[in-house]
């Protein structure tokens, strides 16, 4: 008896790649120990605990009766008046509750945005190398993914110059990234309000993802001044996690600020996709966002230790070339011309066992790339990279 042909899907799914980080946490199934216990360096996962009475509030509210029923769409108004308050003081602009959305993390954030701002055969500006799930989230959503191109010369942050030969009446969006995932780019304040002039004068939205804000350097309070124009509504849409911050990535907390008006229509979409945040960590983030400002400081402070310790480890071995660092990551210029670099990865994972991921998960033109995830593990065990990486041979 033979079978009929399957039931087609939606093709636009079909076409988008499996998630690849599973695909890369295979390969450690074939390390034998031989160099010690595995490192992963995949997935930017926080490589500290959340705060103990940051869990001991959630574990209070996720016990209760209330904790357990259906929030408002677009969040609880106590951690959406709690953040707006924060936006306002670290950016110095005027941001209203109103002017945010809770989200489950800050891809459905992403999701959210993209879907509200272009559609089928429309285009975004996306920098690469590239975060891959805003990738395969454009794919699916059948929304060109145009590639922004960011080069090591220019320390992987974009150029306006390259945004505005790309823009024609099919883009909708530009994406910013900062610091940025894959490559750790820090982008100046000036390129950041350059890009939002540029918006605002080919009528397009800024969208900046600043998942990882609360990782800048030491030296920088915020990384733009968007929030300080009278106009930003006009323009600026903006991504963040509390996940990162605060070390909850399994709790799926993120939040959306924009004009009130475009955060009436996000919650058309959040409704469909979410009908709520989740409730338990909303509880408790109000009081974390003044109460664990110093406890904040202080992972900013290690993060920032990781990634000194992270390039020391590999000064020993100048053919392994760190090309940019900052927050989570590293991006690493692997010393083997011409392989590709999920060959090089799965090298690494497979004989020495650390498990980092390829360039070629970020976007076209990225073979010769490896990105680490620094912040997973803690100080000593980067400091123990050097003899794993020296001497590796394909």
């Amino acid at each position: 008896m033979t079978s009929g042909p399957a039931h087609p899907i939606n093709p636009l799914v079909a076409d988008v790649g499996s998630p690849p980080i599973p695909e890369a946490q295979a390969w450690t199934r074939r390390y034998d120990g031989s160099y010690g216990p595995l490192i992963n360096l995949s997935q930017a996962v926080p490589g500290n605990a959340p705060h103990a009475e940051l869990l001991g509030r959630m574990a209070a509210i996720a016990g209760a009766a209330a904790g357990s029923q259906y929030g408002p769409i677009n969040g609880d108004a106590p951690l959406r008046e709690a953040y707006a308050a924060e936006l306002s003081r670290v950016y110095e602009g005027r941001i209203e509750p109103e002017d945010t959305a809770v989200t489950a993390g800050c891809n459905m954030a992403f999701f959210a945005a993209m879907m509200l701002l272009a559609h089928r055969n429309e285009a975004v500006l996306l920098p690469t190398p590239w975060y891959f799930n805003h990738q395969m989230t454009l794919d699916m959503l059948g929304i060109e993914p145009r590639p922004l191109p960011c080069r090591a010369e220019s320390g992987f942050v974009p150029r306006i110059e390259d945004a505005e030969a790309l823009i024609d009446e099919k883009v909708r969006a530009i994406v910013l990234v900062t610091p940025n995932n894959p490559t750790g780019a820090v982008y100046p304040a000036h390129v950041i309000d350059s890009f939002a002039q540029l918006c605002a004068r080919r009528g397009l939205y800024l969208v900046i993802d600043e998942t990882y804000r609360d990782f800048l350097p030491q030296e920088m309070n915020r990384a733009h001044g968007l929030f300080t124009r009278e106009d930003w509504r006009d323009t600026v849409i903006q991504l963040y996690s509390f996940s990162k911050s605060y070390a909850i990535p399994g709790h799926r907390t993120g939040a959306i600020t924009a004009d009130a008006k475009l955060i009436e229509q996000i919650a058309k979409i959040l409704d469909c996709i979410q009908i709520c945040p989740p409730r338990t960590a909303q509880g408790a983030l109000p009081w974390a966002i003044d109460g664990l400002r110093d406890w904040r400081e202080g992972n900013r402070a290690e993060i920032n230790r990781r990634a000194q310790v992270f390039q020391d480890a590999l000064a020993p071995l100048p053919e392994w070339k760190i090309e940019s660092v900052g927050a989570y990551f590293a991006y690493v210029r692997h010393p083997f011309s011409g392989a590709k670099a999920q060959q090089v990865a799965e090298k690494l994972a497979t004989e020495r066992g650390v498990l980092c991921l390829p360039g070629s998960y970020f976007g076209p033109g990225q073979e010769g790339h490896l990105r680490v995830a620094i912040a997973n593990v803690g100080a000593d065990v980067l400091s123990g990279l050097t003899e794993r990486f020296r001497g590796l041979s394909l």
